[in-house]
Order: structure tokens, then sequence, then C-alpha cells
């Protein structure tokens, strides 16, 4: 079986499990989403939710987060830990955005990472659910349901993204990242995985593997 008809079949089963996965960040605004997924980096999406649950309402506006105390805004989001880096990445991002972008989040990769702590990661997010371009965001769970399948044998962020945009249609490729996360969650976890109740098993190198198939 080649790779693209592996990744054929796991787009088909993830789609039957999980159809209307979306983000799991809260946001309204798009540089809400930005700024949250700044917050998730080595923290849950669920906590980082309930810390920007007040956060935004406290600064409502990228003007706000510009203006903000540093040693505030700081112990604002201090739950989400690396509180001093991602206190000053916010302020930052936001002064960027109102001096450089007009207010407004850029919609290409080249321009999104000029912004003080974004990645490819972030940038991806953004330009998969804000835009509605194909990207792939390469967080651990992908990385790992990716490798496991065959689907490429890297574990570099950047050089996953590279052989996943060759295998997974452009039109998905933003939502089968979210499907991935989810299915992460639930089944194909880092430790103790699920293989036998795993509906992708059939076709996965990982399992195949360890059935001496």
């Amino acid at each position: 079986m080649t790779k693209k008809e592996i990744a054929a079949l796991a787009c088909e089963e993830l789609e039957k499990l999980y159809p209307d996965i979306d983000c799991t960040l809260d946001y309204e605004k798009p540089y809400e989403l930005m700024f949250a997924a700044r917050l998730a980096a080595q923290c849950t999406d669920a906590r980082v939710n309930i810390v920007t649950k007040t956060l935004f309402v406290k600064y409502p506006t990228l003007q706000a987060f510009a203006d903000a105390d540093l040693q505030e805004l700081e112990q604002d989001v201090r739950p989400c830990g690396f509180y001093r880096t991602k206190a000053l990445s916010l302020k930052t991002m936001a002064a960027q955005l109102i001096e450089n972008f007009g207010g407004e989040v850029p919609s290409t990769m080249e321009e999104l990472l000029t912004l003080s702590g974004i990645g490819r990661k972030t940038a991806n997010l953004m330009l998969g659910d804000v835009f509605g371009k194909p990207a792939i965001v390469t967080d651990t769970h992908c990385i790992r349901i990716t490798g496991r399948l065959g689907l490429t044998a890297n574990k570099e962020p950047a050089k996953v993204e590279k052989d996943l945009l060759r295998l997974i249609p452009p039109e998905i490729s933003s939502h089968f990242c979210h499907q991935t996360v989810q299915f992460g969650r639930d089944i194909c976890r880092a430790r103790s995985p699920k293989c036998g109740e795993c509906p992708l098993n059939y076709f996965c190198k990982e399992y195949k593997k360890k059935v001496g198939k």
C-alpha cells in the first residue's frame, strides 16, 4: 500500500470519527486565536480556555494588550506556564499588529512569522482556521499519528509538514490536523494507545509491527 493510499484511508476513517471537529481553543476575533495558541505552548487547551475567558474581557482590544502593564499581564497568564515569555509575546504581538498590519492579522506565512513568538505551527493554524487556506498544523499528536501510520519518517515539524502536504488533500488539510488532535487524545495516545479498538489499525504500520504482520 502506498503512502498516498494510506493517507486517503486515514482521511476517510477520521472523517467518520470526527466529521464536525473544530479547533479546541476558544476565540471570537482572529488575533485571539493567535494569542490563545501562543499561550497553549506546553500547556493544555483546556487550561488556556480558562485563562482566556477572563483575559479577553480584561483586555478587549489589541491596544489594551499593547498598553498592558507587563508585570500585571504576566500574572494574568501565569497559569499557562512560561508566563514571562508569553506575556511579553502577547504585548509585543499586539503592538506589531497595530503598527505593521493596521490592527489586522496578516494572511501569509511570511508575514505571520514576523510576529513575536509565532512559528510555523501557529501560523498554519491561523492560515487554516481564519483564512481557510491549505495548512498542516504539526502538533505532537499529528507528528505521532502520521509517523505511526507510516506517512512520514520525520519527527521535525517542518519536515513532517512538507511530507504531509504531498499526501493530504489541501482542501481538508487543516480539518485533518484537528481530527488527529482529537484522535490522539481518544485512541492513538502517546502512552498506551488503544490499538485493539482503533479503526485505523488495518492499515497502520505500527500496529502491523506489533502483531507481526
